[in-house]
């Protein structure tokens, strides 16, 4: 279980597959279980959800899909996500598609976390920048520089 006074930032993301994909390939698993092996995350709860056209979900824990890769996070997750955040999850895929759901630690930034509070510091705001802004603005500088 996770100690409380030593944990890091903790993420999550959805990831929609395509259509005729309804899970994690061997490409997506064997990924994550490299983030985990050298350290760099701790996974907390990992699962799938499937959404059919009339808009009901089906979900898949980690241990339902059949891919070796993620023997490595065996008996290790917290599995924090309740029935509701899975329903506000699930707003975000579409119809007739699945997802992938991976709520992780980034255990590669639990020191300095651990040394902020222990400090007296404590976190007052937190975000990401969307990738696909990112790529857009590296690209446009591109283009203006030619």
């Amino acid at each position: 279980m996770i100690q409380t006074t030593e944990v890091g930032p903790i993420d999550y993301l959805v990831v929609e597959f395509p259509s005729d994909t309804k899970s994690f390939t061997g490409a997506m698993a064997e990924e994550l279980a490299s983030l985990v092996a050298r350290g760099l995350v701790r996974v907390l709860d990992l699962l799938v959800i499937e959404k059919n056209e009339s808009g009901d979900i089906e979900v898949f824990e980690y241990e339902d899909l059949d891919q070796p890769a993620l023997a490595v996070l065996g008996g290790k997750m917290a599995e924090i996500l309740a029935l509701e955040d899975l329903e506000n999850l699930a707003a975000a895929v579409n119809p007739g598609s699945a997802a992938g759901v991976i709520v992780w630690e980034n255990a590669w930034a639990t020191p300095f976390a651990v040394a902020a509070r222990e400090s007296g510091g404590q976190l007052v705001a937190q975000g990401r920048i969307p990738t696909q802004a990112i790529i857009a603005t590296l690209e446009s500088d591109l283009t203006e520089g030619e």
